[in-house]
């Protein structure tokens, strides 16, 4: 049996990864959310415990639940506590994506298989994939967009991009360049152009 391939998609913080992802998924293909999975690992006793001890009890809403917020903020200041967090939460999440692949590989239906994973190079996780997506998105349209969602403001968008990967070798390494600064419409016919190419095993 053939191996589906696994398309995965790069771009800066607010280009509409996701956007590419969802439409990805309306065309047949598995789209894995790393941001959802970690999510359910953060509300697990044993994460929890881990982030407990290494950033305290100041992380915490009043329900015993981690604060991502307060625990971004804690993060985003210094490449040792980025690191020391991945190292909590990207071990379990990556484990998780991996069964995800191989149940995804196993389903007939399924075209092609999409990682939305935010630190996608960061993580070494572009060996995994057979074709690389790089989403153009101007910076203006990025910092209305996060203005929009009300998640975290210029200067954390900031602090956030200072710990990943330059966009200039994102954009190197990828296959596909899509332009997303003229609306979905736009973007769902350039995916639309690609779409027969990113299914291929070739």
């Amino acid at each position: 049996m053939n191996k589906k391939p696994i398309i995965g998609i790069l771009g800066a913080i607010a280009s509409g990864k996701s956007m590419v992802a969802k439409e990805l998924e309306n065309r047949g293909c598995a789209v894995i959310d790393a941001d959802v999975i970690a999510k359910e690992f953060l509300q697990t006793d044993d994460i929890k415990r881990q982030i407990r001890e290494k950033f305290g009890n100041e992380v915490f809403d009043a329900a015993g639940q981690i604060d991502r917020k307060k625990l971004a903020e804690k993060v985003f200041n210094c490449y040792e506590a980025v690191k020391l967090a991945n190292s909590i939460i990207h071990p379990p999440v990556l484990k998780k994506t991996e069964e995800l692949i191989e149940q995804y590989q196993k389903d007939a239906n399924v075209k092609a298989i999409v990682l939305d994973v935010p630190l996608l190079l960061e993580a070494g996780w572009e060996k995994r994939c057979n074709k690389l997506i790089f989403v153009r998105c101007d910076e203006r349209l990025r910092l209305q967009r996060i203005a929009k969602k009300g998640v975290f403001d210029e200067n954390q968008l900031k602090k956030r991009e200072n710990f990943q990967i330059s966009l200039d070798k994102k954009e190197k390494i990828s296959h596909y360049m899509l332009d997303n600064n003229d609306g979905l419409s736009e973007l769902t016919k350039q995916i639309g152009e690609i779409f027969p190419a990113l299914i291929s095993i070739a």
